[in-house]
C-alpha cells in the first residue's frame, strides 16, 4: 500500500487539473437533453399510437 500522504496530494494536485464547464456550456448541455427527451417522446408517442392502429385493425380482423 502506497503512502496514504503521498496519496492524498496526489490527489490534491489532479482536484486542481479539473476545468469545469462554464455557465453557458452547462445551459447548453441543459439544452440539449431537454429537446432530445422533447423529440423522444414525441417519437415514442408516434409509433405507440402507429402500433396501436395496427393491433386494434389485426384483432378486428381476427374476430
Amino acid at each position: 500500500m502506497r503512502n496514504p500522504i503521498k496519496f492524498i496530494q496526489e490527489v490534491k494536485q489532479e482536484a486542481f487539473k479539473i476545468t469545469w464547464p462554464t455557465w453557458k456550456e452547462t445551459l447548453q448541455g441543459a439544452l440539449m437533453v431537454f429537446a432530445m427527451a422533447v423529440v423522444m417522446s414525441l417519437f415514442f408517442l408516434l409509433l405507440d399510437q402507429v402500433l396501436k392502429f395496427f393491433l386494434e385493425f389485426l384483432l378486428k380482423v381476427s374476430i
